[in-house]
């Protein structure tokens, strides 16, 4: 178990530990859910950069590390639409797509080949990270102002629900657009794999 592996797995220890600070409405465990989330999205960075510096990419690495990155940001969502912050739909679509992803990639992994995720899927999965960066910070600077929010435009919940929108929707579009191609590109193997 080399170092960016075991960062990879802390990424997946600390999705739940993320939720249960972020949906106590609290100042102390909402700082505390940006801190974590952030420190998660960190470790995606940094177990990528550490496996090309020192050229030890392996296949548990190349399966598990983009799970735990759907794992990371499918549970933010979650999240979000549990406390009303997203909408059902447009999360069920990012989630959907994720896991059906995974499927496929799991099945090929079963036989014994790994399908790297492309650059397409790399920005798509920066962009998700970014938007509940976005959606941490007005959503804890809501909390830590309280009443005061009101009136400052930043931090008033109602008057950013549409940027909230906005952000997950072209998250949305680009997550959905990623499966799409990368069903294209593999289908070839996938279909070889179903024979």
């Amino acid at each position: 178990m080399n170092l960016p592996n075991k960062l990879t797995i802390s990424r997946i220890i600390l999705s739940p530990v993320f939720y249960f600070l972020f949906i106590i409405d609290n100042r102390t465990t909402r700082a505390l859910s940006l801190l974590v989330f952030t420190i998660a999205s960190l470790t995606d960075l940094y177990d990528g950069y550490l496996a090309r510096k020192y050229r030890i990419n392996t296949n548990f690495g190349k399966f598990m590390d983009p799970l735990a990155d759907k794992i990371l940001t499918s549970t933010a969502f979650i999240s979000f639409v549990a406390l009303g912050y997203a909408r059902a739909w447009m999360v069920s679509t990012i989630i959907v797509r994720e896991f059906t992803i995974t499927g496929l990639r799991s099945l090929v992994a079963y036989r014994g080949q790994v399908i790297l995720p492309s650059f397409l899927a790399q920005v798509k999965t920066a962009s998700q990270m970014i938007v509940i960066v976005f959606m941490l910070i007005v959503i804890n600077g809501h909390t830590l102002l309280g009443s005061f929010a009101q009136n400052d435009p930043l931090f008033d919940i109602a008057g950013m629900q549409i940027y909230f929108d906005i952000t997950i929707l072209v998250t949305m579009i680009l997550t959905v657009w990623t499966g799409l191609d990368y069903i294209i590109k593999s289908f070839p193997v996938i279909k070889s794999l179903i024979k």
